[in-house]
């Protein structure tokens, strides 16, 4: 049998493909086979055999259970270090604001996030804090560049530096809540046990971390 990616005969694109993540929900079914392989187990002699299935389901819910309760707790990290950010990120423009004029704005979504919003309790809402926090730390960076003075205050310079810090440990957190979601979605459609429990609770695929489109328009900028 040929290859089904046959890199000698391939179609390619030369303007390249610029990937994006599709932002949506899919919802696992089940067809009459398998409503019928769930039943049948109780028919077989002996009848042993449908205690058994059982018993293999509810070890599927409970990694399914098992399985959201890391994916709170992956997401809580992420929570626990857009919290660090903010803290830090307002140490930084406090410290700008006092050598030059920072932008009112700035100080403002930082007091909004200060006040409680920077609490995400779903994704949406934690990818919304997390592109509010890229625009202040940019503001902050311009500043920084564009005054040398501010290069030699140290207080400062510290404070950048756990910046890019917390930014790098916001990355590693998403990977490792995208990976749990990858689990999490795979596990959904492994048949029969898994994929038949996941049917009739009703669980839908996760949607993984979405970078906002302003990071990426950044991310396409030359930078040397």
């Amino acid at each position: 049998m040929a290859n089904e990616l046959d890199e000698m005969n391939a179609v390619t694109l030369d303007e390249g493909n610029d990937t994006k993540v599709i932002a949506k929900q899919l919802t696992v079914t089940i067809g009459t086979g398998s409503k019928i392989f769930d039943v049948m187990w109780w028919f077989l002699p002996p009848v042993i055999g449908g205690v058994v299935w059982s018993i293999i389901k509810r070890k599927a819910i409970n990694y399914f259970q098992q399985l959201q309760q890391k994916l709170q707790h992956d997401a809580s990290e992420i929570d626990n270090y857009l919290e660090q950010r903010v803290q830090i990120l307002k140490n930084c423009a406090r410290l700008v604001d006092k050598a030059i004029e920072l932008d009112q704005s700035t100080f403002t979504k930082i007091a909004e996030l200060r006040a409680g919003k920077s609490g995400a309790q779903d994704d949406e809402a934690r990818n919304a804090v997390a592109a509010q926090l890229e625009t202040i730390s940019r503001n902050v960076n311009i500043a920084f560049e564009n005054y040398p003075e501010l290069r030699a205050h140290q207080e400062l310079a510290d404070a950048m530096q756990q910046n890019s810090y917390l930014q790098r440990e916001i990355t590693a957190a998403r990977t490792q809540y995208n990976d749990t979601v990858a689990t999490w979605n795979k596990a959904l459609f492994e048949w029969p046990a898994k994929q038949i429990v996941a049917a009739k609770q009703g669980y839908t695929t996760r949607i993984p971390f979405i970078a906002d489109a302003e990071t990426k328009e950044a991310a396409r900028e030359t930078f040397f």
